[in-house]
């Protein structure tokens, strides 16, 4: 089974929301939220790819600096083993704002639980609520 690996972020406001992006209608998962981030492509680093997928779907800024290692996730899907490194982000540049059709949300880290996610976010949820 190949493994794939993406990069996502606990993007989180001076309110302590956390920044959910809902996967737009055509892609696998549609419907589903998600944490901001996407695939590491080859020979890239986690830090940069975070960084690169951030400005092309939100339209913000921010640095390896302020990306602090949160956890990880560990899936396997039918066709493929997602490992995901999670980073939290409390600094950027600009104003989030999808850049891809897809609908944001700022949750409080209590009310994650209530947002549909793919099977590999579903772990993350405890993790949000206790560290943040």
């Amino acid at each position: 089974m190949k493994t794939v690996l993406v990069v996502a972020v606990a993007l989180i406001d001076t309110d302590g929301r956390v920044l959910l992006a809902q996967r737009p209608e055509g892609k696998s998962m549609a419907g589903l939220w998600e944490f901001p981030g996407g695939k590491v492509e080859s020979g890239e680093k986690p830090e940069d790819a975070l960084i690169r997928e951030l400005n092309e779907e939100l339209g913000i800024d921010t640095w390896a600096s302020c990306l602090a290692p949160l956890t990880f996730a560990s899936h396997s899907y039918d066709d493929f083993h997602l490992l995901m490194p999670v980073f939290a982000c409390r600094k950027w540049d600009g104003i989030v704002t999808p850049q891809e059709g897809q609908k944001l949300a700022w949750v409080k880290p209590n009310a994650l639980k209530d947002y549909p996610m793919p099977a590999a976010d579903i772990p993350l949820i405890a993790v949000m609520r206790d560290w943040l």
